[in-house]
C-alpha cells in the first residue's frame, strides 16, 4: 500500500498535497478520534520525518547499542546538507547526545543525515529502516526516503500516521522522551532555542516536532499531557508558523478536556513486537554491514562529547528519568525467511533470551542492525528454545558476521529459513 502510495504522489504535483490542511486530535490513553480533517490524505512530512529518525535513534540506545555519549561522525555528505543545520565540519563528529538535541530544537539536516549514516551504514539504506519500523508500528500510508524530512515527491505520510508515531514515541521510550521537551540547550558558546513555540506557553504541551518545505506547508505534533488527560494533535499544511501555532493551540483547547484520562490505546503496537523482524518479505530491508556496524562501537564516555551539550537544567532532569527495561524478545510467531545467525540453544525461554542480550552485549556493534528473536522447536520428545538474530539480506552477510563474532569467541552458524 505505502509503495501505491508513493508512486501516486511521484505522479502528482507537490501543490496538491499541500492544497489543504490537514488535522487530526487523539486521545492518547483510549485512542479515540476526538477531531479529523483530511486526516488520511497523503502529506508531505517536512522535519516531521526526524521524528522517525529518532524513534531509530532512541531504540539502538535502549538495546544499548549506542550510548548518549557515543561520537557521530559527520561524513562529507551529511555536512553537506541545507539548513537548517548544526554546522559540524565532514570528518568532525558530536555526542549521541547532542545530535538529538540538535534535532529536536534546530531541526539539524546534518545531524539527522549523520544519524542515519551510523545506524543505517547509509542514508538510503536508513530510509529503508524507517519505513519498515513505520509499517510495523501501523504507519501504513507513510513512506521515507530520507533522515531529515529535506523534499523529496516519493516521501509521503498523513496526519493520522504522524499522530500514530507521536503516542509511540512516548508510549516506547519514556526514558528519552523528555528530549522533545527541551526548549534550548547549549553547543559550543551558542544557545539554540527550540522552534516549537508552543513549549513553556501552553498549558500541557511537552513536544513533539515541527516541521516545514515550501510543498507541505507548516507542519506540527503536539503531544499534551494534563494530569491524567493526554492528547496528541496534528496540524499539517498550515499557511504559517503562526497560523499553524493558533489552530493548534484552538485544537488543545477544545479537545483536552474531552479527553478520558484512562484506557488502554489500542492504536499503540506492542514495543517488543515492533523490534521483530516477523514482517512480510516486501517489507525486507537491508541491514548495514558488518564492515560499516564494526566501525560504530560503544566506546567508553568522552568527558568533552558529555560536556559539549548543556540542555536548561530543568529539561535535563526530565530528561534523566528510571531506567526502563530493553526491548523484551518474543517467541517468533512464524519461521523468519532468508538468512539467519544462532548463537545457541537452550531449555527456556528465559534462558534464550538472556543469551541473546549476552551476545549483543559481546558483540560491540557488529550486530548493531540485526533483530533478535527466539523459536520454540521439538527433538527426542524435549522443547528446546533457538536463540538468533535475523535480517540478513545474503549468505554472505550472514557468514561473515558470524565469522567477525567468532574471533570475539562467540559461537555461532548462519542458516537459511
Amino acid at each position: 500500500m505505502a509503495l501505491a502510495l508513493a508512486a501516486a504522489v511521484v505522479a502528482a504535483p507537490s501543490a496538491a498535497l499541500a492544497a489543504k490542511g490537514a488535522a487530526i486530535v487523539i486521545d492518547a490513553t483510549t485512542g479515540k478520534t476526538l477531531y479529523s480533517s483530511n486526516a488520511d490524505e497523503p502529506r508531505y512530512p517536512a522535519s516531521l520525518t526526524k521524528m522517525m529518525t529518532l524513534y531509530m535513534v532512541f531504540e539502538a540506545m535502549n538495546a544499548g547499542r549506542i550510548g548518549k555519549n557515543t561520537p557521530v561522525p559527520y561524513s562529507r555528505y551529511a555536512a553537506s546538507r541545507p539548513p537548517t543545520k548544526l554546522g559540524v565540519r565532514a570528518g568532525g563528529s558530536v555526542s549521541v547526545e547532542t545530535a538529538i538535541l540538535s534535532l529536536v530544537t534546530r531541526s539539524a539536516n546534518d545531524s539527522a543525515a549523520a544519524l542515519g549514516e551510523m545506524i543505517g551504514g547509509s542514508e538510503e539504506n536508513f530510509a529503508r529502516m524507517m519505513t519498515a519500523k513505520a509499517q510495523r508500528l501501523g504507519m501504513r500510508s507513510t513512506t521515507f526516503r530520507n533522515a531529515s524530512g529535506l523534499p523529496d515527491p516519493r516521501q509521503v505520510t498523513t496526519a493520522r500516521d504522524m499522530a500514530l508515531l507521536g503516542m509511540s514515541l512516548r508510549e516506547h521510550f519514556p526514558k528519552y522522551y523528555g528530549y522533545f521537551g527541551v526548549q534550548s540547550f547549549t553547543h559550543g558558546r551558542t544557545r539554540i532555542a527550540n522552534h516549537n513555540k508552543l513549549l513553556g506557553r501552553v498549558k500541557g504541551v511537552d513536544g513533539i516536532k515541527t516541521g516545514y518545505t515550501r510543498a507541505s506547508g507548516f507542519n506540527l505534533v503536539s503531544s499534551v499531557k494534563d494530569g491524567n488527560r493526554m492528547l496528541v494533535a496534528v496540524v499539517m499544511g498550515g499557511t504559517s508558523g503562526r497560523a499553524r501555532d493558533a489552530q493548534m493551540t484552538k485544537l488543545i483547547a477544545a479537545y483536552l478536556p474531552k479527553a478520558r484520562g484512562r484506557g488502554d490505546n489500542p492504536l499503540i503496537a506492542d514495543r517488543g513486537a515492533v523490534t521483530q523482524q516477523n514482517v512480510a518479505r516486501a517489507e525486507a530491508i537491508e541491514p548495514a554491514s558488518p564492515v560499516v556496524a564494526a566501525l560504530v562501537p560503544v566506546p567508553r564516555p568522552s568527558r568533552k562529547l558529555a560536556a559539549e551539550a548543556k540542555p536548561e537544567p530543568a529539561i535535563a532532569a526530565a530528561i534523566e528519568q528510571p531506567k526502563v527495561e530493553t526491548d523484551p524478545v518474543k517467541t517468533a510467531s512464524v519461521s523468519r525467511s532468508g538468512w539467519v545467525i544462532q548463537v545457541g540453544s537452550v531449555g527456556s525461554e528465559r534462558d534464550a533470551r538472556a543469551l541473546l542480550d549476552k551476545t549483543s552485549d559481546r558483540a560491540s556493534g557488529l550486530l548493531a542492525s540485526a533483530e533478535p528473536f527466539t523459536e520454540e522447536f521439538v527433538k527426542g520428545g524435549a522443547t528446546y528454545i533457538r536463540a538468533r538474530f535475523g535480517g540478513f539480506s545474503s549468505q554472505q552477510q550472514a557468514t561473515s558476521t558470524c565469522a567477525a563474532l567468532k574471533k570475539r569467541s562467540i559461537q555461532c552458524y548462519a542458516v537459511q529459513q
